[in-house]
């Protein structure tokens, strides 16, 4: 079959390899994948080296890539819940891989996504989304509701993300909001904490692109920092939360300016959440934490969050119309590499 693997930074290619075959309590799966930019830098700590395997896989370079996926599924191996999982479904895989030890503190207390050695399908190895199949045990993998076709689908890996960012914010509904980088990552975070009933929702983002997909999928007040100033921005959250501030302020963007403006939007004994991956270490203004009271919280990815959504998702709870519209292109499995991986980081750099 074909797949993309990951070598090294820089360095990705579409390779033949064999086609897998499920093992006992494994499902394989035909899959459609999103992009998958996060290593072209530099190789991220939750991947192996070329030389060191990654100690949950036992995997080294290369990695078939691709972690956002869904697909359908075409053969179950021994042990499967076929009354779950079925030749034919179509599913989404949550692809958090961690040690799964009863001695490691934090799989044994239910949060994988703490462990010391976590790593995500596609990422660490056991095989990626950028192939043709792949074979995942059972217990990662969900079936899709039947009105949700597979390109949305795949966006479920990251709607995951926002999903655990809002539910592990101080969010309630009739809070209002602040989202600083209207990436994917901010777009669903605005469409989780509108489905939950934020009362206002302000975003700022330098893209005009990405400007108008927040217009799009519900902001009240979409704002841009390469014309308006930080003190104009802040001033139009304040005239809009009726001089408090935001309940909640989310940084999807993982930037100086931005953890800076997240400290003057946010409400006294309000809440800063960061979802970036920041690439830099940041100047914290412990003043203003102290001064405001402030909570400023992060997360790491999610963990065991995917059946939660899809059963929001499936009692009609979280709409999934206009998700389309955070899909830029479709591109057949061939042009991943050149077309895909490479003309979005030319493009835009990293999204997250």
């Amino acid at each position: 079959m074909r797949a993309v693997r990951y070598y090294g930074p820089g360095d990705i290619r579409l390779d033949h390899i064999p086609d897998p075959s499920p093992g006992k309590g494994q499902v394989k799966i035909r899959v459609l994948c999103g992009s998958d930019l996060h290593s072209w830098h530099e190789i991220l700590s939750l991947s192996p080296t070329s030389t060191s395997p990654h100690p949950v896989t036992q995997e080294t370079l290369p990695v078939v890539m691709g972690h956002e996926f869904s697909g359908t599924v075409v053969e179950t191996g021994e042990g499967v819940d076929t009354g779950r999982i079925a030749v034919g479904q179509p599913v989404v895989v949550e692809p958090v891989l961690s040690c799964m030890k009863d001695t490691c503190p934090f799989c044994s207390a239910g949060s994988r996504n703490l462990c010391r050695n976590l790593t995500f399908i596609g990422i660490g190895g056991c095989g990626g989304g950028l192939a043709e199949y792949i074979c995942v045990d059972q217990r990662l993998v969900f079936p899709l509701p039947s009105h949700v076709p597979l390109d949305i689908g795949a966006l479920m890996e990251p709607l995951s993300v926002a999903w655990h960012a809002v539910k592990r914010s101080s969010f309630k509904a009739g809070d209002s909001v602040f989202i600083l980088g209207a990436g994917p990552i901010g777009l669903l975070v605005l469409r989780v904490v509108k489905a939950f009933g934020a009362s206002w929702i302000g975003v700022s983002e330098p893209a005009l692109k990405r400007r108008d997909l927040a217009g799009i999928n519900g902001a009240d007040a979409v704002y841009d920092p390469t014309t308006q100033s930080r003190d104009e921005i802040i001033s139009r959250v304040l005239q809009a939360t009726s001089a408090r501030g935001a309940d909640v302020v989310f940084d999807c963007a993982g930037s100086q300016p931005t953890l800076d403006t997240a400290f003057l939007a946010v409400r006294p004994r309000g809440t800063i959440m960061n979802v970036a991956v920041w690439g830099t270490r940041p100047q914290l203004d412990i003043e203003s934490l102290t001064a405001k009271e402030v909570i400023l919280s992060s997360i790491l990815g999610y963990d065991r969050v995917h059946a939660d959504v899809l059963k929001s998702i499936a009692k009609g709870q979280f709409k999934v119309d206009g998700l389309e519209t955070l899909i830029t292109r479709r591109i057949p499995l061939e042009d991943v590499v050149e077309k895909g991986i490479k003309a979005l980081h030319a493009r835009e750099g990293r999204t997250r």
